[in-house]
């Protein structure tokens, strides 16, 4: 195992291409309940992926397992900060109905046991979770719930480690060696298991100058490659937003935007943005890495071809678009993010699908539940993705964004998203301020309309929309 887990780049690579994957699932029995195995990266924003479009990137599993799946292109998250997110994929609702608006708050004893895996484990599967489990503080963490649970006990793992024998180890290949711990006990059984795996790549390492923290064997990776500038990443698309947006007041107390001093440690300058850009790219190729490991290890136990690999990013995020680092906002490069769900039994219906129709993050669990035939709780707000292939799920012509933690160096925001318009709303600024973006002519928001009389009539409609979308996301 130690050896499979430095292993060089390229070679992973064409072991993935020899892989399985999503294939005809021959060997397969539709009537035995699939694995599951639901993959989340952190800050992974919807392009930062070869499938996606990205021409740099290297991503061959990720790419492989989206392509002969089903690859949802216009998903989004419902909030884009970690803890909310990841609640609202666990439970498929929104922050407004299972409450989990801050870093310390954690599911309470009865909604816990409505979210996805434990829902599952009533219903006779095996459940792991490894990784960054996100949500309350550690000693609220739900370890006894889990059959399999390798989470560290922190909010926020480190990328730095020591095995067992005081030799280095990054976080991702420690998330490595869980999943083949996992998958040699679980892998094995006659019952089906659901293992949710949360990397902390390619999120920043708080606190620490470098940010970026990847594994040594990365470093020239994409060295020589040079990385298109954002066109929104001029200082005057930052200039746009108010003085008290820019340098929020609280409590008589002036900070600076959260965002804006975060972009001061990545993006300042054309060579720091280039290296923090290649680092985040390093960390991603890491994963996707991984994941050739777990797709290897699946075909050895024999269950590659009855496991359901599901995978998706919590949120999206900032590489300098909008003068700004991090995400929160409801900007495109903030809520948008990679989601693919690829199944060995897929036939010719699913396999290969191209989805542009809105996934949310919220579609997460009972798009799990559904592939184990396990019945959706009512109170779940998202729906069964796979029905949007299907058109057994209605199309959302728009939908609900809402980031309201209290921190204050982040000013709350609110949204409704459609295909053609994007309506973002800070209802808290001590001047009024709105944005108003058309999507079809305008996919990198870079004119606001909110301030055109021309669009008036669509403001207003928009204004009405969120009060509407806000109050049935309760």
């Amino acid at each position: 195992m130690k050896t499979k887990l430095f292993i060089i780049v390229g070679f992973l690579y064409t072991i993935s291409l020899s892989l399985t994957g999503c294939g005809t699932g021959e060997n397969s029995s539709q009537k035995q309940p699939p694995n599951i195995i639901f993959l989340l990266t952190d800050d992974q924003r919807w392009d930062a992926m070869g499938a996606m479009g990205n021409s740099i990137i290297k991503t061959p599993n990720m790419d492989e397992l989206a392509n002969n799946g089903v690859l949802f292109t216009n998903t989004h998250v419902t909030t884009s900060i970690c803890c909310c997110s990841r609640a609202s994929i666990l439970s498929g609702q929104y922050v407004s109905r299972h409450g989990i608006n801050g870093f310390s708050t954690p599911f309470s004893e009865e909604a816990v046991q409505e979210t996805y895996p434990l829902l599952l484990k009533k219903n006779g599967y095996s459940i792991g979770f490894i990784g960054k489990y996100g949500i309350g503080n550690p000693a609220q963490f739900p370890d006894t719930l889990y059959d399999y649970w390798a989470c560290d006990a922190k909010h926020q793992p480190n990328y730095e480690n020591e095995d067992e024998s005081g030799n280095f180890i990054h976080y991702t290949d420690v998330v490595n060696k869980r999943i083949m711990d996992f998958l040699d006990t679980y892998g094995k059984e006659e019952s089906p298991f659901c293992l949710s795996v949360s990397f902390k790549a390619p999120h920043c390492e708080d606190g620490d100058p470098r940010q970026f923290i990847y594994a040594e064997r990365y470093k020239d990776l994409y060295a020589d490659v040079e990385i298109p500038l954002p066109e929104t990443a001029d200082s005057s698309f930052y200039n746009f937003f108010p003085e008290d947006f820019r340098n929020p007041v609280k409590n008589g107390t002036t900070f600076l935007n959260e965002g804006r001093k975060r972009w001061k440690l990545r993006f300042p300058n054309e060579e720091k943005y280039q290296e923090s850009v290649r680092s985040y790219y390093r960390l991603i190729t890491g994963v996707d890495d991984v994941i050739g490991n777990l797709r290897q290890k699946l075909e050895e136990t024999g269950q590659a071809a009855n496991t359901v690999i599901i995978f998706m990013g919590d949120n999206g995020f900032y590489l300098g678009e909008h003068g700004l680092a991090g995400k929160w906002y409801a900007h495109r490069e903030s809520v948008k993010v990679p989601f693919f769900i690829c199944d060995p039994r897929f036939d010719d219906q699913f396999r290969g699908q191209k989805v542009n129709d809105f996934a949310l993050n919220i579609d997460v669990a009972p798009t799990i539940l559904a592939l184990a035939g396990v019945d959706i709780p009512e109170d779940v707000q998202g729906v069964n993705a796979l029905g949007l292939v299907t058109k057994n799920a209605s199309e959302r012509k728009e939908f609900f964004y809402e980031h309201k933690v209290e921190i204050p160096t982040i000013p709350k925001s609110e949204a409704v998203i459609s295909q053609k318009y994007k309506y973002i709303n800070y209802p808290e600024l001590g001047t009024p301020f709105e944005e108003l973006y058309d999507l079809e002519r305008d996919p990198l928001e870079k004119t606001n309309l909110a301030g055109n009389e021309d669009y008036i009539d669509v403001l207003n409609e928009y204004r009405q929309k969120l009060a509407t979308l806000a109050e049935g996301a309760k």
